[in-house]
């Protein structure tokens, strides 16, 4: 498929990198910081991040979902402050990603930095049929661990 994308800012491209993927097996782009300057997360904080782009979803069979960066989650304790943000096939504004930090200190996000992936995946809208009774499982209602270690 095609992603249709466009800078909002007119740092993509010069001074921030437009979003791509790392590898050719990367699942997601890299997404980075358009700042003017550096933002400070304080420990417990949270920011909210523009990207400098916009994209044209093609249809809604296609949703895209950011994610935090491994490194950034695991190093400092930078994670999106909603876990996993979704952008819906008619959103065409800016992204922003909502960083929450969760790690032992302040954290400062630098202008370009990489601060999230994006991934693009499908999306199947069920049809909502409302029952009295469910299908029966061997698992039946048992969650949080019913299902052992």
């Amino acid at each position: 498929m095609k992603l249709n994308w466009k800078a909002v800012s007119p740092k993509i491209g010069r001074e921030i990198p437009a979003p791509y993927y790392a590898s050719a097996g990367a699942a997601a782009m890299d997404l980075h910081a358009c700042l003017e300057g550096p933002v400070t997360i304080p420990q417990g904080g949270r920011a909210l991040i523009p990207t400098g782009i916009a994209i044209a979803l093609p249809s809604p069979d296609y949703v895209a979902l950011i994610f935090a960066r491994s490194g950034l989650a695991v190093r400092h304790g930078i994670i999106p402050g909603n876990c996993v943000g979704v952008i819906d096939s008619d959103y065409r504004g800016e992204i922003k990603v909502g960083l929450y930090n969760s790690g032992a200190a302040d954290f400062t996000v630098q202008p370009g930095d990489r601060i999230a992936q994006m991934a693009v995946v499908p999306v199947v809208q069920a049809e909502l049929v409302q029952t009295d009774t469910l299908d029966e499982t061997e698992r039946g209602g048992g969650g949080f661990g019913s299902t052992g270690r």
